[in-house]
């Protein structure tokens, strides 16, 4: 069965928390991977409650970005429920997640999108490196993920963030749970895709 035209295959859902400053680099980057990927897409910003001017920025840049959508929560709600809440409104065929404050390059997607037209229901990004971070952060890290996977069944990728692309499925999966305290890799994980 053929797609319809106006479709959307790709979303890509950025929490942002004071990200003014940075916010129309990562639009520019993001808009210009999707684009040469020659398909529907949209980028949802989620301004979480931001002290800045970050939702004045957003809005901004969406009159100049057709595809692009704001969604501004009342508060600080945190990353997760800003995760969720991008989740929840994104229409594509895969969604990406990927912070607004540019750790993470837009330009991997192209990537994760080409694993996914491959047939992989979730592409993770894996940072080879932590630039600039303590040593105390890179060893807690480490231990974080290798202690979880001890006290848990769920075998959750080590030393990943939030930034991956997850199939249709995956996200209708993860719309269906809805706990309050959300860990968002974990629950991809649980999810068994």
């Amino acid at each position: 069965m053929r797609k319809p035209e106006k479709a959307i295959e790709i979303s890509v859902v950025a929490p942002c928390f004071n990200e003014a400053n940075g916010l129309h680099e990562f639009v520019k980057r993001t808009d210009a991977v999707l684009k040469k990927l020659k398909t529907p897409y949209e980028i949802i910003l989620v301004n979480d409650g931001s002290a800045d001017n970050t939702l004045t920025a957003a809005i901004d840049l969406s009159i100049s970005h057709k595809n692009l959508k704001v969604v501004s929560l009342s508060r600080n709600f945190g990353h997760q429920v800003a995760v969720t809440a991008g989740m929840d409104l994104a229409v594509g065929d895969a969604v990406v997640v990927i912070d607004a404050d540019l750790q993470d390059p837009p330009e991997l997607i192209t990537e994760m999108v080409t694993k996914w037209r491959e047939g992989y229901d979730v592409a993770y990004g894996q940072r080879r490196a932590r630039d600039g971070e303590k040593i105390f952060k890179l060893v807690t890290a480490k231990l974080f993920y290798r202690l979880l996977r001890r006290i848990t069944k769920v075998s959750i990728p080590v030393d990943t963030g939030d930034f991956r692309l997850m199939d249709r499925k995956v996200v209708e999966a993860m719309k269906r749970l809805r706990e309050s305290h959300r860990f968002i890799r974990g629950l991809v994980s649980w999810t068994g895709f």
